[in-house]
């Protein structure tokens, strides 16, 4: 995106996530090859579960190297060719999602299917296209992890994402650009799953698809007048892992955690990056107190800080209040900040 003051790139990718230093490397790379400011460069992982690992350790230091050139290279091929756009925001409803936080029979908490938890359907959509009304680009958000395969399945797979992007292809035609992102979903997972059976990966794929669609064919577009970017890091207590997944009173103190948050303005659209995995109910309350319409949750954007936990899941326990690296007390402060950082950005 270029205006009249700033220039940013937003990167989506079927990946589980991107380190720090990963996001930071990459930065530098696409900075010093485009001339776009390192901070001003989104990266966002759809948190697919069936994608390559990434890291310096055998076998995957090879793709890693090859991702870190394809990006690259798109993103300098997407800075030498800007084209004027006009753009809508739309939001929908998708229920192939449930919350996974589910009571099994010692009491504890643990990966299941949860009906009376909380969990959003929201599913947001923004369409890019020409000035003659030709569809560009589609930036689908919705809340589910990418699980509907699990750790039976061995094949690389882009998950319900990619088949969700597939699907919209298919109705809008190959050149568009399908950008797939995950809201705060650290808690929900796909109805279906986690295994390898892949028709259920089309299921859920295909109802986003289809729902994103409808959306699509009903929306006004109009020419985007503002572009603003911001972003800043944020440090909260930490705690250890945990050693089960039982409820508990109190957790050990950890090294304090690092957050970036970024905020993204492209027309009458907000995109508020966060580095983690927020559980459902965190970034509804983002959502909610946006003062912006259209407040899209980026999740596992620009790092990897983990599970961000309501307070109210401490005492419950479970798999995802045993790895975080945060302490109780984070909820309210991540909100607030995230909150602040958007309201640096022109209503």
């Amino acid at each position: 995106f270029e205006g009249e003051k700033e220039r940013t790139i937003l990167i989506t990718a079927d990946l589980i996530g991107f380190s720090f230093d990963f996001t930071e490397e990459m930065r530098g790379l696409i900075a010093s090859k485009t001339g776009i400011p390192s901070q001003n460069i989104v990266l966002v992982a759809v948190h697919n579960h069936g994608g390559p690992s990434l890291g310096n350790q055998e076998p995957v230091r090879e793709y890693t190297g090859e991702l870190k050139n394809k990006l690259t290279d798109l993103a300098v091929k997407a800075s030498k060719n800007p084209q004027p756009f006009l753009m809508g925001a739309g939001k929908g409803h998708c229920a192939q999602n449930i919350n996974r936080r589910a009571e099994f029979s010692k009491g504890e908490i643990w990966l299941g299917r949860n009906q009376e938890g909380p969990c959003d359907h929201e599913l947001a959509v923004v369409r890019f296209e020409t000035t003659d009304h030709k569809p560009l680009a589609v930036l689908i958000n919705w809340p589910c992890h990418g699980t509907a395969t699990g750790d039976s399945n061995y094949l690389i797979s882009g998950d319900w994402p990619g088949a969700a992007a597939r699907y919209v292809k298919k109705e809008l035609g190959d050149h568009v650009v399908v950008g797939v992102t995950a809201g705060a979903s650290g808690d929900i997972n796909p109805i279906y799953g986690p295994g390898n059976v892949f028709r259920e990966v089309e299921a859920v794929g295909f109802h986003v698809g289809h729902e994103a669609v409808r959306i699509l064919n009903e929306m006004d577009t109009r020419p985007a007048k503002t572009l603003q970017i911001k972003e800043t890091m944020v440090t909260l207590p930490g705690k250890k892992t945990a050693p089960d997944h039982f409820p508990r009173t109190s957790y050990e103190p950890g090294p304090d955690a690092r957050i970036r948050l970024s905020a993204l303005k492209v027309g009458n659209v907000m995109l508020a990056g966060i580095s983690g995995e927020l559980f459902t109910e965190i970034g509804m309350a983002i959502k909610k107190q946006s003062p912006f319409t259209h407040t899209i949750v980026l999740t596992h954007c620009n790092g990897s800080s983990g599970y961000i936990c309501t307070d109210s899941a401490y005492p419950k326990g479970g798999y995802e209040v045993k790895v975080t690296r945060l302490m109780p007390g984070a909820e309210k402060s991540l909100i607030s900040e995230t909150l602040s950082l958007i309201g640096l950005l022109e209503n």
